[in-house]
């Protein structure tokens, strides 16, 4: 099982792609790294200007390029957190007040609440049951195909998979790293450099 998921690993990681995060889409509370690949909550809001790409309720945010075609990869650090977002949406989704996430409003994420309870973001969503706490996770995207999948890179397994999805916008990478607690889980989400497995 571990070598079949290694060998799929490996085909994906071919399709990685330069994922940085657009501080223009990020709620008033998340900090980015100057390279824009780290995003933590702060806990208290910055003074940033509001506009219509900018989430204002739901403590998340989208990566810079869009994807329109092909496949594509990415890889995510949640270590050190008890709650976080991950996946990718499309262009038009709605990002003023609650949000609710789901692929039929854009939105193809699984996360983590309370420490230990995994979800896939399907409406309604579906628990997962993980062998062990993901340390990086890895999204990958097949346009044509219709499909998003997420892995437990260093484990070895594959999490979960939308499939027959009908895609026709820009896909985004979205990442949340949660809300902060007083200062529990306040650690970034890290879009780490691919490296190839085996």
């Amino acid at each position: 099982m571990k070598e079949t998921v290694s060998r799929q690993l490996k085909a994906m990681q071919h399709y990685s792609a330069d994922v940085t995060l657009d501080p223009d889409t990020a709620h008033p509370e998340l900090f980015l790294s100057a390279d824009g690949k780290e995003v933590w909550n702060g806990g208290t809001p910055l003074d940033v200007p509001d506009n219509p790409v900018r989430f204002d309720l739901c403590s998340c945010v989208l990566g810079k390029e869009g994807f329109s075609g092909g496949r594509f990869y990415y890889e995510v650090q949640v270590s050190g957190k008890t709650e976080w977002d991950l996946g990718i949406a499309t262009e038009a989704i709605n990002r003023k007040g609650d949000i609710e996430l789901g692929p039929e409003n854009g939105f193809w994420t699984i996360w983590l609440r309370n420490g230990d309870m995994y979800d896939a973001n399907e409406i309604p969503p579906v628990r997962l049951s993980l062998r062990e706490k993901p340390q990086k996770v890895g999204v990958f995207v097949d346009y044509g195909q219709g499909l998003v999948s997420f892995y437990d890179v260093e484990a070895m397994y594959h999490i979960y998979s939308f499939t027959g999805q009908s895609f026709s916008q820009k896909l985004y990478p979205y990442l949340s790293p949660g809300e902060n607690e007083m200062g529990e889980n306040s650690a970034p989400l890290i879009i780490t450099t691919v490296s190839h497995t085996g």
